[in-house]
């Protein structure tokens, strides 16, 4: 089967298509990557490549094309705000041309922010007649407004008229989270097509992994180390984790270790030199083969999000990840990401928002015996092999998609 992935991101960048991508050709199938120039997150195009032009290579037995892109930029919503667009507008010009005497089975659009990189993937599905799959990562327009990022009311509405048009001309809808099929049905006239397909993690962690510096790995085992991975951004809240660090600084075996970067790291540097947080170590973005290292050396890994009613719809890729690095969790945010961490029996969760019960919670966590917290991991463990095996969603995957696939090559009606 042929499948053109739409992803405003893809390798180098670090995001959950590439392992979906390598699997889907692992199963035998024809797969084109239509993307950007890689940028993400330091805003700058990586060596090697250019912001203009359209460029081929082939990476894990798929075809990658990318078309120009502006590039974010750091920090700078205008920039960002360009990124966006610049896809949106290479997707409608340069991708026909690039596509060009390529017929697909399917499209598939990685759909986390923007949502909108959908908008030239339904051009391409109708000149294509493939039928289109959208994947819903982020809720929009709501994301937009909880971060911040847009305000107007007369914006707002009209993002969501086009998050309408994007909804209405998908022939299947993937959303990430149970919780997301309600704000989604809001928008879409059929809301039979609406799927459930979670994220998931590539392989289960391993602590041989060469990848992670080795003083910082010992000084992870060398503490009761809480380990925060991923974006430092506006929707994790970081300000609790320094509150919660600064109420805990009295206890010396404490520390918090934030790997990672983004739109917040200035701040939050800023911000622990100004406390002399010293339980707080910043390592910044480490390569993906120090992760498997990192989170099996934790003595537990903490999740956050901000207190906004649509980030208890979300579930962040990171809690995947979490779980299957068989570490206690510590999870400090509301509705189906928390429902899921106690659910499975992996970990404390507190409220979003809540800093003296994020603190509650990691004491709470060291309280316990090794053994204790060896069980919690043990139980996420096992939560992620029975809900987010990558083999068995890759299966449900491959059976959605054949079943959309029209029987002479064109679109599914």
């Amino acid at each position: 089967m042929r499948l053109l992935v739409v992803s405003q991101y893809y390798w180098p960048e670090t995001f959950g298509i590439n392992h979906l991508v390598k699997s889907l050709v692992q199963a035998g199938w024809q797969v084109t990557v239509l993307t950007g120039k890689p940028n993400y997150p330091d805003g700058q195009v990586f060596a090697g490549y250019t912001a203009l032009g359209i460029q081929y290579e082939d990476h894990a037995g798929a075809h990658i094309v990318r078309v120009p892109v502006i590039p974010r930029g750091i920090r700078s919503s205008f920039r960002l705000a360009m990124n966006y667009l610049s896809f949106i507008v290479s997707g409608y010009l340069f991708a026909p041309f690039a596509l060009r005497r390529k017929s697909f089975d399917a499209l598939f659009v990685y759909a986390p922010s923007p949502l909108l990189q959908a908008l030239p993937a339904i051009f391409l599905a109708w000149l294509k007649r493939a039928p289109l799959v959208v994947w819903v990562q982020d809720l929009w327009p709501e994301s937009l407004s909880a971060t911040g990022f847009i305000r107007n009311r007369y914006a707002l509405g009209a993002v969501e008229a086009l998050v309408r048009y994007i909804y209405r001309h998908s022939d299947s809808i993937l959303v990430q989270s149970e919780a997301f099929r309600a704000p989604v049905s809001r928008l879409v006239e059929n809301a039979g097509k609406i799927h459930y397909f979670p994220n998931s993690v590539d392989a289960v962690v391993s602590s041989s992994d060469p990848g992670a510096p080795a003083e910082l790995v010992s000084a992870i085992r060398n503490c009761f180390a809480v380990v925060f991975t991923g974006n430092v951004g506006t929707a994790q809240a970081v300000e609790l984790i320094v509150e919660a660090a600064d109420a805990l600084r009295g206890y010396p075996n404490i520390r918090f270790f934030i790997v990672g970067s983004g739109s917040r790291e200035d701040w939050l540097t800023a911000e622990v030199r100004n406390r002399n947080l010293d339980n707080v170590v910043l390592t910044g973005r480490l390569p993906a083969a120090a992760m498997p290292t990192i989170l099996s050396a934790a003595s537990a890994l903490l999740v956050t999000l901000r207190d906004e009613p649509i980030f208890a719809y979300t579930i962040p890729s990171k809690v995947q990840a979490y779980l299957a690095a068989g570490r206690p969790i510590i999870a400090s945010m509301n509705g189906e990401g928390a429902r899921v961490i106690v659910d499975a029996g992996a970990g404390i969760a507190c409220a979003a928002g809540d800093q003296a019960a994020l603190a509650d919670a990691v004491l709470a966590m060291e309280a316990l015996t090794p053994q204790q917290r060896a069980q919690l991991g043990e139980n996420g463990q096992r939560y992620f092999s029975e809900h987010y095996e990558p083999e068995k969603l890759m299966e449900q995957l491959i059976a959605h998609l054949e079943s959309l696939r029209a029987p002479h090559g064109g679109r599914a009606e």
